[in-house]
């Protein structure tokens, strides 16, 4: 990298993770071009002084280091215009990170082909949810080729707590689905201890009290207990983008014969979750997925 390289920085997604983790790179580097499919998620960035592209095309044509935060794969290969002609222009040259979290399958596949077009990749999927995307508090994993991994690092500490090279793609996906198999099986088994709670017609605000009290509790949990308690299910972590993730980590766990019994009971209650109409609420919402209330 250049050392003027952070003035030719692009993001690509600005979602509810994408848009902080855009707003910090601008923060600590002082310009940022962005885009997004729907150009009124681009207005918050370009008030704060991001540049907007008017498209993806005229992104990569005026930086040199892409961020993507995007939905899936699909809509990352429409992004890049993969299996065109049109996908060596954007990444010949160019260092692509892929902050998201897709099949690791995928995300190797996507490494080959952008180095066989003349460009750099670094898997870089982080852990955390709206609020600590916002306080600059993620934590990044990252895979690829080492240089590259070295030159993308110091950029995700403008909006990471921790970075954390992981090795070769995909392991920095597989990382992180080992890291969340833990923290949706907890915040699961919170949302059953709390329909037992009520269930068993409890003190609700004395049960949240001693697990807030108890050795268990943690930044998290105590996040969502307060949300259970005020009814409020406002998204941090979507029931949907949770079900997507627990599906990749079931499909990766099959696909490498790893027993994950966990993940697939999970599965089955987001899934319940989403078909209650609550693909839209925080991930606490299963709890209605114990009762179908």
């Amino acid at each position: 990298m250049t050392e003027d390289l952070p003035l030719s920085l692009g993001f690509i997604g600005l979602g509810a993770m994408g848009e902080p983790m855009a707003r910090h790179l601008l923060d600590c580097f002082g310009q940022l071009t962005v885009w997004n499919r729907s150009p009124a998620r681009c207005a918050p960035l370009a008030e704060a002084g991001a540049r907007v592209a008017g498209s993806a095309a005229e992104l990569f044509a005026a930086t040199r280091v892409v961020f993507l935060m995007l939905a899936d794969g699909a809509a990352m290969d429409a992004v890049l215009e993969r299996g065109t002609e049109r996908f060596a222009v954007h990444v010949a040259g160019r260092t692509v990170v892929n902050t998201a979290t897709v099949s690791p399958h995928y995300s190797k596949a996507l490494e080959a082909d952008i180095r066989a077009a003349g460009g750099a990749y670094v898997e870089a999927p982080v852990s955390g949810s709206r609020k600590p995307a916002e306080q600059g508090q993620l934590v990044a994993m990252l895979a690829g080729e080492p240089s590259a991994v070295a030159a993308v690092e110091p950029l995700l500490a403008a909006t990471c707590r921790a970075t954390v090279p992981c090795g070769a793609v995909p392991r920095a996906l597989t990382m992180k689905f080992a890291v969340n198999i833990f923290l949706i099986a907890s915040i699961t088994g919170l949302a059953e201890a709390a329909h037992f709670a009520q269930a068993e017609g409890l003190d609700l605000k004395a049960w949240a009290g001693i697990v807030n009290a108890s050795q268990m509790a943690s930044d998290i949990s105590r996040v969502k207990v307060d949300k259970l308690l005020a009814d409020n299910l406002d998204a941090q972590a979507a029931i949907t983008n949770v079900l997507e993730t627990i599906r990749l980590i079931a499909e990766t766990a099959q696909a490498d014969d790893i027993s994950a019994p966990l993940m697939e009971a999970s599965l089955a209650l987001y899934r319940r979750a989403e078909a209650l109409g609550l693909g839209g609420s925080d991930m606490i919402a299963v709890v209605q997925a114990f009762s179908g209330a």
